[in-house]
């Protein structure tokens, strides 16, 4: 049923408008706008297209460092609620992860397609993708609703968080399908080169964000509570503009009825493709956990409440970069499919390039002013102190960073889901997991040894990237050029 709504709605309103198109006047309007992304010079159109993409990350951080913000200012239970909501962040992964799924794998390979000319199948696979996502929404929410208590527990909620997690959750839980819905379509409208309205999508949602914030947490008394319902109501508005514009006649390829019902040809590739970012996010999931239940039973709350800290400032360093990454996609997907391997490799040395540079920039500011960063977060003095210099250790090998995510996106980008798999694997799993159980056993303060494990496993992953990535790449470069 919900299905059959959207569809309506994006038919009505094409009606209305009057921008119904004929495949003929698509394809003459693809034909006029799709090739500057296969001849407009490389560092300019990276410029062009990762500006907006950054921009958009940055807001996007916004849903829920704002969120944070506000809430650890909450007069007397700021720091608890901080650590309340700091404890839904691993099931908030877990549904951002489901949208990354379906939307890391699909807008590549639309990209592809369409650097392949082949429009239809284009379609297919974003109307495939936008059925899905639906799907999956409606079974993360009932989940939520059911079992989010159970699991706000197992993922470190102590008795004196768990209620203020609990109130965050089951709001945010009716808003699953707004957030599936504006991350997941947002990449198809960044995978066609259309950034500057990508960004739009994300700025109004996090405008309704900031300005409803303080309105339900401070000016109705709603805590928690209003911070969630505020964040349900703007990702709502952005799922509006999203979805009118991939109905609309300004986007080269649309949701279409045709294409709706899921064929296996069309959406397994996509969700193969997809499940390194799948990975990547959801075992963030696992590994706050792991951290949380680590550092609750070595530090307490207070470690646990560092932790959400040091986990905002890690997405205000990864944001951008992955802005910079997603920004690179169309380029390297649309030459790699229209077998144009100068380009594609020339991407790649641009991409490097700023990523290191950025993560090289702001690992140095992490070392010098740890309190300015943690004091964004909270006015705690206790909780500043305590975490100011955990930031340190947290974020010790951040500026290597850079190489990690160009190496992951560019893998990624060109429809590589093995190796993409392999390196989130390794990382995650191989890597950062058994460390934050081991390094405590190793160290005379188990507090400090638990966050060691995250630059420790983040220099081995970098340097077990790079060795893959250079074996991959000259392979797929050959391959493209033959």
């Amino acid at each position: 049923m919900s299905n059959l709504i959207l569809f309506h709605l994006c038919t009505i309103i094409k009606k209305h408008k009057h921008q119904k198109t004929s495949k003929k006047e698509t394809l003459i309007f693809m034909q006029t706008n799709k090739d500057f992304l296969g001849t407009e010079p490389i560092g300019r159109l990276l410029l062009k297209l990762s500006v907006p993409t950054v921009i958009a990350q940055l807001i996007n951080m916004l849903y829920n460092i704002v969120d944070r913000i506000y809430i650890g200012h909450i007069p007397k239970s700021g720091s608890l609620a901080l650590t309340g909501v700091g404890v839904c962040m691993p099931v908030i992964m877990i549904v951002s992860a489901f949208a990354a799924l379906v939307s890391s794998g699909g807008a590549p390979r639309a990209s592809i397609f369409m650097g392949k000319q082949e429009h239809d199948s284009a379609e297919k696979t974003l109307s495939n993708c936008f059925i899905l996502q639906i799907i999956i929404s409606i079974i993360l929410t009932i989940i939520l609703l059911r079992w989010g208590k159970n699991l706000l527990l197992a993922f470190g909620a102590s008795e004196n968080t768990i209620q203020y997690a609990v109130d965050y959750l089951h709001i945010y839980a009716f808003g699953t399908l707004f957030v599936q819905l504006t991350l997941g379509m947002n990449a198809f409208i960044t995978a066609q080169g259309f950034t500057s309205v990508s960004m739009i999508s994300v700025l109004i949602g996090a405008i309704c964000n900031i300005t409803l914030d303080p309105v339900f947490i401070f000016a109705f008394h709603m805590g928690v509570k209003g911070a969630a319902l505020a964040t349900v109501l703007s990702q709502a508005v952005s799922t509006i503009w999203v979805v009118l514009f991939l109905c609309g006649k300004k986007t080269q390829i649309h949701i279409r009825k045709d294409y709706l019902p899921l064929k296996a040809t069309i959406i397994l590739p996509c969700i193969a493709l997809g499940l390194a970012a799948f990975i990547m996010q959801a075992s963030e999931s696992i590994v706050a956990v792991c951290f949380n239940s680590s550092l609750l039973r070595y530090g307490g709350d207070i470690a646990v409440g560092a932790m959400t800290i040091l986990t905002s400032v890690m997405q205000f360093a990864m944001l951008p970069l992955q802005g910079i990454a997603q920004g690179a996609q169309p380029i390297s997907s649309y030459n790699y499919g229209a077998k144009n391997a100068e380009r594609v490799k020339k991407t790649f040395r641009i991409l490097l390039t700023t990523c290191l540079t950025y993560s090289i920039a702001l690992w140095m500011s992490v070392q010098l002013i740890p309190k300015v960063f943690v004091g964004i977060f909270t006015s705690d003095a206790d909780l500043v102190n305590f975490t100011a210099p955990m930031l340190k250790i947290y974020l010790g090998g951040l500026f290597l960073f850079g190489i990690q995510i160009a190496c992951q996106m560019t893998f990624t980008s060109l429809g590589k889901a093995v190796n993409s798999i392999i390196v989130a694997v390794v990382r995650k799993f191989v890597l950062l997991i058994p460390l934050i159980y081991l390094i405590p056993h190793l160290v005379s303060n188990p507090v400090i040894g638990v966050y060691m494990a995250e630059p420790i496993a983040d220099i081995i992953a970098v340097l077990f990237t790079s060795a893959l990535f250079s074996f991959q790449f000259k392979k797929t470069i050959a391959e493209i050029q033959n």
